[in-house]
């Protein structure tokens, strides 16, 4: 067993304590790969359906990596060749131990393998063949020694017994060693006589204790020599001789020499080493057999040695060899070979960094083994340094501070001590001593950032993480130890958010509504555990994004009334007219917030259809006489978010003869006499003088629009220069077509008509803008790792929010758009698609927004055209311009999209008189 075996076993044994360990099993060894054990996780009572989520996983003590598990079975599983020989070479007891890891939550066991020996080794002899000298003159029951066989193996499984071929001079005497090994000797039974015979062959047989055994054979062969009388003699029996210690390999020491009476071989000597003649003493010196000359072999060393004793011995080359000895003394002569050797006796670290000037930090010794000037030394340090070296003994030297320290600047010095001998050429050595400075608490903590925009989508899981407030301290210890707090400035914040002390880890304790409240402003408060503490506070934004968690929901028809309103409209009416309008709402942002309206279900498909984006109903084709009926229509009303949310509206329109019904009644209604028939008259009069001065106030609302029209396409201009050109904050509005997004917003779109997504992705740092309180509640940097959507905009305060459109808003006849540039634009889904449709979009937002804060309009007066059409000419009517009216917000103005009663009551009236007047005449009756 070599050296490296055992110290492998002690740590093996010593790694793995058989009797300590929480499971153990036993194997034999050479097992195949792939072998199971045991099953680890029914004998650890662990639950193997969660093991491959705990990553459970077997930890071997050393280079080789002998078990692992089957996470699926819980088997421990042998996967490298395990032989134990090589392991625990002849120590009886050997054991393997590995540790058992499981994690989520962390758990540790300990385990052990014993490894049982098989009889997998055969005794070897150290050579096939042993030869042996005897003389004839030898006594019988002489012993002769014989080389051992090894067996690696253990137990019965070793080295057994030892067996001799039979013959009439040797016998076997099998000895046992007090370590319970076997050896044999060879006894002479019977007097050799060389005369008789000159050589003997034998074999000797080793025998190990397995079933079945294994053996091992060598051949013994002895000769039979004569008897030699005379040993060899030196001529002095102590050789003395001077060496330096520098001497090359070679060099002669001392020449030895003996004689021998003897004639032939008996009388021929050969010089060696004698047995007494240490290992270490035999790789230093060498020594020629023939001549007897001791050289220098290996390299001489003063310091560790300065005399040799070498043992020699001289021996005849008779049968029965006669041998002599002698001694050599070889003194070593010392040469300045050494370096010297600084010892640290102590040192004062960690230092505080606030030690006065002065103050000892080490204790040097100094030492160089040479002798006399070649060991007197002398030390230095770098000047460079707040430190210094002084001495007041010999060889001793204290190590002090000479100025003040600054452990921020320098946590730490590895000072280097030079030491040099005054030999000839001198020797110097190095020593490094690493002084660290200790810290007191003048540091407070330091975030990565002031301040923090973290986006979170809204409806999210309670519980999840949204940010990590990192922050470093230059101090060390307590005075590092950073614990973070959440600041409640708002008593909502506290319900609604937790910090982890130790990480600074911001978690949601609720889930958020992007309808509710947009953003959250919040104060960390990072403190050290200094005494005193000392803190820094780190400002937090959260900001709810908006997913597409609400339906649209349907403002005209009123869905859940229990009358139906029915829009007439007369026969002859040509196609492309607005019959009516669907008016809807959606309470999320962005693309989540687009309608898109299709017709799903009709009395008759071939006479109405609806606008894609803006829900007006156009009549198809030209209104017949035979189209004369009450026609329903269902609207499937879609936005643009994923998944989709979608509603329906139903709409009563009546194709009707509506003058000439109301001609009808009046005649029904007029007495008989004169004076019923002058009331028609003054009724058609009156309509005439009604229609008349209806004309000439369009006309000269159309000509004051235009006049504003061209002064607010004057601001337009001037404004086109500045980063976002239609200033103001718009909710619920295409940012992309609309031309609002800054252009430091990342931002991916779909530009289809059917486009499902347009959410900004990644908020960047922009420069301030005339947007208003939209962008200046978004600061500069970047989102949180939480974040996967940022929204668009904050949402708008609770007393700012839209109001409800009224259910029965609806366009007049008279507020149909003409047939002006494309008037069906709207059903193939046509928005602004260039840079001049999109500019002139702005500026009549714009010029609505300023209308609507003076309180002069609201978006659904006009002509049907959200108030534009007569400002900006025929080719921007509502079937060019998606309708923002249920989703924009006009800041500055209490205007909705509610017509004013005395509008409702005009319109009904105007669509609906010869029903009104029916109804009248029926109340007369």
């Amino acid at each position: 067993v070599t050296t490296g075996q055992v110290l492998s076993l002690l740590f093996l044994l010593a790694g793995s304590d058989w009797v300590s360990a929480a499971i153990r099993y036993a194997i034999p060894e050479e097992v195949r790969r792939g072998s199971v054990v045991g099953n680890v996780v029914a004998d650890l009572a662990l639950d193997v359906g969660r093991m491959p989520g705990r990553r459970m996983r077997v930890v071997s003590r050393g280079n080789k990596k002998y078990f692992g598990v089957d996470l699926r079975s819980g088997a421990l599983l042998v996967s490298e060749r395990i032989d134990r020989e090589e392991l625990c070479g002849t120590l009886s007891l050997c054991s393997l131990g590995f540790e058992i890891v499981v994690e989520n939550p962390l758990e540790l066991y300990s385990g052990a393998v014993e490894i049982q020996d098989v009889n997998d080794n055969d005794p070897v002899f150290p050579s096939s063949q042993a030869r042996l000298e005897i003389s004839e003159s030898v006594a019988a029951g002489a012993r002769f020694p014989l080389e051992s066989a090894q067996d690696p193996d253990v137990g019965v499984n070793s080295l057994q017994t030892y067996q001799l071929s039979p013959n009439p001079h040797f016998s076997l005497d099998v000895q046992t060693r007090v370590d319970g090994s076997k050896y044999a000797e060879l006894v002479l039974e019977k007097e050799l006589d060389r005369e008789e015979q000159r050589e003997l062959h034998l074999v000797l047989t080793a025998l190990d204790g397995g079933s079945p055994p294994r053996s091992a054979h060598v051949q013994i062969h002895i000769e039979v020599v004569d008897a030699n009388d005379n040993v060899p003699v030196f001529n002095q029996s102590t050789y003395k001789a001077n060496i330096r210690e520098n001497m090359p390999s070679g060099t002669l020491v001392a020449r030895i020499s003996a004689y021998d009476l003897d004639d032939g071989p008996n009388g021929d000597i050969v010089y060696s080493f004698s047995s007494h003649t240490p290992a270490k003493v035999r790789e230093l010196f060498a020594l020629d057999a023939a001549t007897g000359d001791l050289r220098v072999k290996g390299q001489l060393d003063y310091e560790e040695t300065k005399l040799y004793e070498i043992y020699l011995q001289a021996k005849d080359k008779g049968a029965v060899p006669g041998m002599a000895h002698c001694k050599v003394l070889v003194e070593v002569v010392d040469v300045n070979d050494n370096s010297p050797e600084v010892t640290v006796t102590s040192v004062y670290s960690p230092l505080p960094e606030d030690a006065a000037p002065g103050t000892v930090v080490a204790l040097l010794s100094v030492t160089d083994l040479d002798s006399n000037d070649n060991g007197l030394v002398n030390c230095f340090i770098s000047p460079d340094i707040p430190f210094m070296l002084s001495s007041s003994l010999k060889n001793y030297y204290t190590l002090k501070t000479k100025a003040a320290l600054d452990r921020e600047k320098v946590s730490e010095y590895n000072m280097t001590i030079i030491a040099k001998d005054s030999g000839s050429p001198p020797l110097s050595a190095v020593k490094q001593i690493l002084v660290q400075v200790s810290d007191i608490n003048d540091n407070a903590p330091k975030s990565s950032q002031d301040s923090y925009d973290v986006y979170v989508l809204e409806n999210n899981v309670p519980g999840i993480p949204i940010l990590n407030v990192s922050a470093t301290d230059p101090d060390l210890g307590l005075n590092a130890h950073l614990s973070y707090t959440l600041l409640q400035g708002d008593h909502t914040i506290g319900h609604l958010f937790s910090i982890n002390r130790e990480n600074g880890t911001i978690y949601l304790l609720t889930s958020l509504d992007h309808e509710d409240q947009v953003e959250f402003s919040m104060i960390v408060q990072v403190q050290d555990g200094g005494s005193p503490p000392l803190a820094t506070n780190v400002s937090v934004s959260v900001f709810v994004t908006d997913v597409n968690d609400n339906p649209p929901t349907v403002l005209y028809p009123h869905p859940n009334t229990t009358t139906t309103h029915t829009d007439v409209v007369a026969p002859g009416t040509p196609a492309g007219q607005m019959v009516t309008k669907v008016v809807a709402v959606d309470a999320d942002t962005g693309y989540n917030a687009w309608i898109s309206y299709t017709l799903l279900q009709a009395t008759d498909p071939s006479l109405f259809s609806v606008g894609l984006h803006s829900g007006e109903i156009f009549t198809a084709r030209q209104l017949r006489e035979d189209d004369v009926s009450q026609h329903t229509l269902v609207i499937l009303l879609k936005d643009h978010g994923e998944p989709v949310q979608s509603a329906t509206a139903t709409v009563s329109i009546s194709v009707a003869e509506m003058i000439k019904e109301m001609l009808t009644d009046l005649t029904d209604v007029a007495p008989i006499n004169d004076t019923r028939k002058h009331v028609t008259f003054y009724l058609i009069l009156a309509v005439i003088l009604v229609s008349a001065a209806f004309f000439i106030t369009v006309l000269s609302v159309g000509v004051f629009k235009c006049y504003k029209w061209r002064q607010s396409k004057e601001l337009f201009n001037s404004s086109r220069s500045t980063l976002y050109r239609t200033p103001g904050p718009f909710n619920h509005i295409d940012a992309v077509r609309g031309g609002f997004t800054p252009p430091s917003f990342y931002h991916q779109v779909y530009l289809t008509t059917d486009s499902r997504q347009s959410d900004l992705l990644c908020k960047k740092p922009f420069t301030s803008s005339p947007l208003g309180s939209r962008q200046s509640t978004i600061r500069n940097g970047e989102p949180g790792p939480y974040h996967q959507t940022v929204g668009t905009a904050n949402r708008l305060p609770e007393s700012a929010k839209q109001a409800q459109p009224n259910t029965d808003w609806r366009f007049s006849q008279t507020q149909r758009p003409g047939t002006s540039g494309s008037q069906n634009g709207e059903e193939g889904g046509a928005w602004p698609n260039n840079q001049f449709d999109t500019e002139m979009l702005q500026a009549m937002i714009l010029a609505s927004a300023n209308e609507a804060a003076d309180g002069n309009s609201t978006l659904g007066g006009g002509t049907g055209t959200m108030g534009l059409s007569a400002r900006y000419g025929p080719q921007f009517t509502l079937q060019h311009v998606p309708d923002y009216r249920q989703n924009v917000y006009i800041p500055g103005s209490t205007a909705t999209l509610t017509n004013a009663a005395g509008k409702r009551d005009a319109k009904t009236a105007g669509n609906s008189g010869g029903n009104k007047k029916k109804s009248g005449k029926k109340e007369k009756k």
